[in-house]
């Protein structure tokens, strides 16, 4: 209708139909600009601002809007398991980092107790169930977020927590072997050395294609460095470890494969740890140390220093069992005491190494305590100290010192009422929304936003595809037509992404009007 109230005729003129064409032009181009433009900013913001999730820096202004963010919605109404589901992380298997590594510590306490076995396996059965609830937590996520996953292998506050859910995986295999083996008998021995070597691939290809996406899509300053840019190959530091307690039970040349693999691994997890170790004390000479609540994770140095140290010592007590004598052709001597008479210094001279580490980062916590609150970083007070009890435990035993073995002993009691903390604390932050809600996890709407971005362009190009089918279907069925030659002209006025049902509600409006 006009403005002075006159009907327009049913059949519009072709005037009429050019300036609509044109119009649903200009509105599919604005629509596939605001694509782009969203993908651009997505891509842009998430590599400034979330690296938080590692060394919790940010500027003043992102912290405020985040704090004013998340007062704004614990008044709202509870979330659902649906909503929260999409905010797992891979950082959630920290927890089974912890609880693993606690299994593993309790089976090698060398003063037991009667029912210290039990409380072992309790701590494997606990860290096997929350390992699969995360899991399927995180199938969930990706299942409605496919396109979050390649995202979350290389956005800062996620990607080098996948290397975390392969540690979770290796203290599985590990609490196998010590809590399972002994019960089921020679069936599991096999099945665990299988279940090692599978490990032993999956982490070759974590250490260098998670490494290497990162260097390709993303660029990370010296003042972000943290010790969790070791995770992806974290895999590797507690493979020593690993084999050793497999191997116990292998035989012949199977154990022979295993110490030697595990050897291997462990220099190569030591050697990158080397690497990150340069770049994260350089970071702590010329910048700020992380916030209060992130310097937990501090305590994720103190692992690659114990678990070779305990790697090595493990490993040469094997050597020296399943070694053949006369290994490498050498006659000369015991290649397997040999070999364990190397590791037992090797080993101490690592010792004390992560000790220094621990205390350091023991020492900045207790300077900034009272400012601290829980955040899933807090999880490695845990996982790192309890490597430093276990390398602890093997010095006193390769050198049968029960001052030594009394000292981790208490290291290892120490851990227990920590694991508790971290535990009710990760709990109430969940009740409390602290975690899982909007505004409180770092990155994730960053990843799931990756998704989003990605999808709306998705659909956009197979409409884009419909529509040139559909012209090029009508082009034939009608020849040089009207509607087949208005369809054609508006593909070669360079529309880029068509939505019809857009293009009639427009093409309506303008009737109404």
């Amino acid at each position: 209708m006009t403005k002075d109230g006159a009907h327009l005729s049913p059949v519009a003129s072709p005037n009429a139909v050019s300036s609509r064409h044109d119009a649903s032009t200009r509105s599919h181009d604005a629509f596939d600009h605001d694509v782009e433009a969203a993908a651009g900013t997505a891509s842009e913001d998430h590599t400034g601002t979330e690296l938080s999730a590692l060394d919790g820096t940010s500027s003043g202004s992102t912290q405020r809007r985040t704090d004013s963010s998340c007062n704004a919605h614990k008044n709202s109404p509870p979330l659902g398991l649906y909503h929260r589901s999409l905010r797992v992380t891979w950082q959630w298997f920290s927890v089974n980092m912890s609880t693993g590594a606690m299994a593993s510590l309790l089976g090698q306490i060398p003063f037991g107790f009667r029912g210290l076995r039990t409380i072992g396996e309790i701590f494997y059965v606990v860290n096997l169930v929350t390992f699969c609830a995360f899991l399927a937590l995180m199938g969930a996520r990706f299942a409605r977020k496919p396109r979050a996953l390649p995202t979350s292998l290389h956005h800062p506050s996620e990607s080098f927590f996948f290397g975390g859910f392969w540690v979770a995986v290796a203290l599985l295999l590990n609490g196998a072997q010590t809590y399972g083996v002994p019960r089921c008998g020679p069936w599991l021995v096999a099945a665990v050395r299988v279940l090692f070597w599978l490990y032993y691939a999956c982490a070759t290809c974590v250490a260098v294609a998670q490494y290497h996406i990162i260097f390709h899509a993303e660029t990370l300053t010296l003042a972000d460095a943290m010790p969790a840019w070791v995770l992806p190959t974290y895999p590797f530091l507690v493979t020593g470890v690993v084999a050793a307690n497999v191997a116990k039970t292998q035989t012949g040349t199977s154990a022979v494969q295993i110490i030697v693999g595990g050897l291997a691994a462990q220099g190569l997890g030591w050697t990158i740890a080397l690497f990150i170790y340069t770049v994260y004390l350089t970071r702590l000479i010329s910048s700020k140390m992380p916030p209060p609540s992130m310097r937990p994770g501090l305590y994720i140095s103190v692992g690659p220093a114990a678990y070779t140290c305990a790697g090595i010592l493990l490993l040469g007590q094997q050597a020296r069992k399943h070694i053949p004598d006369d290994y490498l052709g050498i006659t000369a001597f015991p290649v397997g005491e040999l070999w364990y008479a190397v590791s037992v210094p090797v080993g101490i001279f690592l010792w004390l190494l992560c000790m220094w580490f621990s205390s350091v980062a023991t020492l900045s916590i207790i300077r900034d305590a009272r400012r601290m609150h829980f955040s899933l970083s807090w999880w490695a007070f845990v996982f790192p100290n309890a490597g430093m009890a276990i390398a602890t435990i093997q010095v006193g035993t390769v050198l049968e010192s029960k001052p030594v073995q009394i000292a981790a002993c208490v290291v290892s009691v120490m851990l227990v009422p920590l694991w508790l903390m971290c535990a009710v604390l990760h709990i109430r932050a969940v009740y409390r929304r602290d975690l899982l809600a909007p505004g409180k996890d770092v990155g994730v709407d960053d990843v799931n936003q990756a998704h989003d971005v990605k999808q709306r362009k998705a659909d956009a190009r197979r409409q884009l595809r419909r529509e040139t089918r559909r012209s090029n279907s009508a082009r034939m069925s009608f020849g040089s037509g009207n509607s087949g030659g208005n369809r054609l002209k508006m593909q070669q006025n360079g529309l880029r992404s068509v939505a019809p049902a857009r293009v009639d509600e427009e093409v309506t409006n303008e009737k109404e009007d």
